[in-house]
């Protein structure tokens, strides 16, 4: 049975995922504000900002009018950078109050909330009445979409304190390359994928200053350790960092280009100028704005996270990335199984 998603964001991963769902037989329909990417996937079957020598699906939908993308859509899927989701969220609430529909709302968006460090899934159930939709889910887990579009294996989570929406959710987008695994910790999916983009961030700095894998492994495992100790105090299970959305999703993260997080932190390492690569970038980064979230809740819950530390006072305080990692190295010693405690 052919079921319409309205996906939210002309980018390359709303992009990818509206493919995707058209290819299992579905009706995709993205919306995206951006009327030069919008008209280039509905005429054009392109997004070439995003997605330079991808031919798309003909019956891959799109639209700049939020209404048309919404009607009669049995999902909504969220796939818009973190800062714009309270937004979005408020003019989907007053359309599906006006259309009367319910249906499962999708967030496939990683990070958290600036102004009010809540997890993305928390900003749209704030925004949006329960009774406008049927369920809520987080979509999340290793993915490049630059290689999902290609159909390489891909295998992700679904989320949600609801199980057959999860499941539901699960059957519309698997399929022989990409496989979707459910899970009940939506707190713990979700803070796995916000806090790796800042690790990224961190791991691509190592790049740019030329350190060598050992660097590499140390910044991967004690980020996967700062990860867990602060999705367990916000009520996350420990084991879920050990998964897709944790381990899984740091190890695509911190090791690949295709990685803008990653990419940025290479050009921090390379001496450039946070706000040079920001501005060329062409896309957001989400780990620079999740590091001042991380920031303050470490503050906030006395949750000890040296790295993200670290890498906000590079990215917000200036500090010298070469002193900063000298000061890390010289901290006092301690256990290595110390995940579940705050600060010594």
């Amino acid at each position: 049975m052919t079921t319409k998603i309205a996906v939210l964001g002309s980018g390359s991963w709303g992009t990818v995922l509206g493919e995707l769902l058209v290819k299992n037989g579905h009706e995709a329909v993205i919306w995206g504000r951006s009327e030069r990417e919008i008209q280039q996937i509905q005429s054009e079957h392109q997004n070439t900002h995003y997605l330079p020598g991808i031919k798309l699906n003909p019956n891959l939908k799109a639209t700049t009018d939020l209404e048309s993308a919404l009607q009669g859509a049995a999902a909504v899927l969220f796939v818009i950078p973190t800062k714009a989701i309270r937004h979005v969220a408020q003019q989907v609430a007053q359309v599906l109050h006006k259309q009367q529909q319910s249906p499962i709302l999708i967030s496939a968006t990683k990070g958290l909330e600036q102004t009010t460090n809540e997890r993305v899934s928390e900003v749209i159930a704030s925004v949006i009445p329960r009774a406008n939709y049927a369920g809520l889910v987080v979509l999340s887990g290793p993915s490049h979409a630059e290689e999902v579009v290609r159909e390489d294996i891909t295998t992700l989570t679904v989320a949600s304190t609801d199980a057959a929406s999860a499941q539901w959710v699960q059957s519309i987008f698997m399929n022989h390359y990409f496989r979707l695994y459910t899970n009940a910790d939506v707190v713990g999916v979700e803070i796995g994928a916000a806090l790796k983009n800042v690790i990224a961030i961190g791991a691509g700095a190592l790049v740019g200053l030329d350190y060598g894998d050992n660097a590499k492994a140390a910044l991967m495992t004690r980020g996967l350790a700062e990860m867990t100790r602060m999705g367990v105090a916000l009520g996350a299970q420990p084991l879920t960092f050990s998964g897709l959305s944790g381990l899984g999703d740091l190890i695509v993260t911190c090791t690949s280009p295709h990685s803008r997080n990653w990419r940025a932190g290479r050009s921090l390492g390379q001496g450039q100028s946070l706000e040079h690569i920001l501005t060329t970038m062409g896309m957001a980064v989400e780990g620079v704005y999740t590091a001042k979230t991380v920031h303050d809740l470490s503050i906030a819950r006395n949750i000890d996270m040296p790295i993200s530390e670290a890498i906000y006072q590079v990215l917000y305080a200036h500090q010298n990335i070469q002193s900063v990692i000298a000061q890390m190295m010289q901290r006092h010693a301690k256990s290595e199984n110390e995940l579940m405690r705050t600060r010594n």
